[in-house]
């Protein structure tokens, strides 16, 4: 899970030498951490062997900060050390871990000092927040816990901007803390969760994890919606954006239980046998670049080999083969000839939320109702995609065919 830093391949910021007081003190809390470390003996022979060998390494830290007050480096990795002892104790014993990871913040909280630009020790230290308060259940110190962790990954994202990890993290916070914050500002904390996976899956799109996640959050949201109402989204579409990313993230890991257990629960939502149905505002197939007023706003749907136009009325679907009209040609994107799927902010498209889809024949420019709306598009398509990419086109058919 964790990464050691070596301080050879990192370059560090420096501050000014500590107080012979402050010596003293660091020395009381080694001896404190290393007290904690050394109590931990590991469940089984693994478990133990692996703990010598985090026992040997701290003492290595300890000496390296007496020698050096100033490395971050090495209060980094003595941080690592003692989460990775967290995580080798007796699961019976959450006081000992607790200690452990608030030795780990404490290090973590050095190293920041020492470099205020150490990406891995802001992620990390969330990390090990996020942890202590998970041990807390929905009470006021695991929410300041939460805040803590949300803080730590913002700053591990303004850091490294392209980390999906970090994002996903991120996410999954604001997840839990929407659990136990008043119910006036739940649904602006979801709604920001939402943001932090969908930002995640943009920077890499067979993030399975963040795709699942982002699925779940939402059918929080629908479930909440359904009874107390106050979102913008009916329950109905929350829960069928929902299933699109569970649906996404099952097809592109067809193994994980917990993935096919939640399809089971959501597959129902989905407008079967597509992915996705609704409405974009689109030129006539055979002039694409026609004037504002001959773009109709008609329905799409989405499955899994491709994006076609249905119909130009707003009426529910119907099986495609009976909406084929001989007198007009409707725009269709076959998933293999996809290039990319973008926003697009073209001055020349009709007044809403521009989509820009390359195909290798050229690109095909739609306009969605709302950027809301053009999100769960983007998503969508970007994920049918990547499922295609990544080969998994079958697994997608099977969900979405029966």
């Amino acid at each position: 899970m964790f990464q050691f830093q070596a301080g050879s391949v990192m370059s560090f910021c420096r501050t000014d030498s500590l107080m012979s007081q402050d010596s003293l003190q660091l020395s009381s809390h080694h001896d404190v951490a290393m007290d904690l470390i050394n109590s931990v003996t590991g469940v089984d022979e693994e478990g133990r062997s692996r703990q010598r060998i985090l026992t040997f390494a701290a003492k290595r830290y300890i000496s390296a900060i007496e020698r050096n007050p100033e490395d971050p480096d090495a209060y980094y990795n003595w941080a690592l050390v003692l989460q990775e002892s967290a995580d080798n104790v007796d699961p019976n014993s959450d006081s000992s871990k607790d200690s452990l990871l608030e030795e780990a913040c404490k290090k973590y909280a050095e190293a920041t000092r020492l470099c205020p630009t150490l990406y891995d020790a802001y992620y990390n230290w969330a990390i090990a927040i996020a942890d202590r308060a998970k041990m807390r259940g929905r009470t006021k110190e695991a929410e300041e816990l939460w805040q803590q962790a949300i803080r730590n990954y913002d700053k591990a994202v303004q850091l490294s901007w392209n980390s999906p990890q970090a994002l996903n993290n991120w996410g999954l916070g604001l997840q839990e803390l929407s659990a136990i914050v008043p119910a006036k500002d739940k649904q602006t904390i979801i709604k920001t969760a939402i943001s932090k996976f969908r930002s995640a899956i943009q920077l890499q799109f067979d993030f399975h994890r963040a795709i699942y996640n982002l699925g779940t959050v939402l059918y929080g949201l629908a479930e909440d919606t359904s009874r107390s109402g106050g979102a913008d989204t009916s329950p109905n579409d929350l829960y069928s954006q929902s299933a699109i990313y569970v649906a996404a993230a099952h097809a592109l890991k067809p193994n994980y239980s917990v993935y096919r257990s939640a399809l089971r629960l959501v597959r129902s939502m989905l407008p079967l046998p597509y992915l996705k149905v609704g409405y974009l505002t689109a030129p006539p197939a055979d002039d694409p670049i026609a004037p504002h007023k001959h773009w109709e706003r008609s329905q799409f749907i989405l499955n899994h080999m491709e994006l076609q136009q249905v119909n130009d009325s707003e009426s529910a679907p119907v099986k495609a083969n009976a909406l084929v009209e001989k007198a007009k040609r409707f725009i269709k994107v076959d998933v293999a000839d996809i290039v990319s799927v973008s926003t697009c902010s073209d001055l020349t498209l009709p007044p809403g939320a521009g989509l820009c889809i390359n195909t290798t024949h050229g690109p095909v420019f739609l306009v969605a109702d709302t950027w809301e709306s053009l999100d769960g598009w983007l998503d969508a398509i970007r994920l049918v995609y990547t499922i295609f990419a990544r080969g998994k086109t079958d697994v997608l058919a099977g969900i979405i065919t029966g």
